[in-house]
């Protein structure tokens, strides 16, 4: 390949927090692509547990070590940051069947407005099934332990959050 014709993915969503299933995806996607954006979306419906800035920075951290993952934040379209960071795909992350409908249609819409950027789904590993970031949430929330389910930055951070 080219070596000015370097292939990228980028992973957008809010990763509040961040999870195991998630860094799945981002390590798998790397035998894939050359480099993958991890990009931490501003402009959310959902009301986030920690900041935009907490966020990037626990996202840093787990990646501080992987040169080819980018972490930033994004905001606006979508498919207007894929095209701005030169990159033709989004990348995007299923655990079962009921993620697919909705993943599917954002699909569909991003098509439809870039026809030239293209989403990827790939299915996180079996033992993520179970995971989301809203479960991990709700389980510390309740007093739950979900250490080994998010990275070790993560899991200080909920830690300190919930006063565990």
């Amino acid at each position: 390949m080219d070596k000015n014709n370097k292939s990228i993915a980028i992973y957008p969503g809010t990763f509040d927090p961040l999870t195991n299933g998630h860094i799945s995806i981002v390590r798998r996607a790397l035998d894939i692509f050359d480099t993958v954006v991890l990009a931490i979306a501003i402009d959310t419906p959902k009301t986030p547990l920690f900041s935009l800035e907490e966020r990037v920075e626990m996202a840093k951290t787990v990646f501080e070590n992987k040169p080819r993952v980018i972490v930033e934040s994004f905001s606006g379209l979508l498919v207007d940051y894929v095209e701005k960071k030169g990159a033709k795909v989004i990348l995007r992350g299923l655990r079962a069947i009921s993620d697919f409908e909705y993943e599917f249609q954002m699909a569909l819409m991003n098509r439809r407005l870039k026809r030239d950027v293209h989403t990827l789904f790939m299915m996180t590993d079996y033992k993520w099934l179970f995971t989301s970031s809203s479960i991990i949430k709700e389980t510390v929330n309740a007093g739950g332990d979900v250490q080994g389910l998010v990275p070790e930055p993560v899991w200080l951070k909920l830690k300190e959050r919930f006063n565990l």
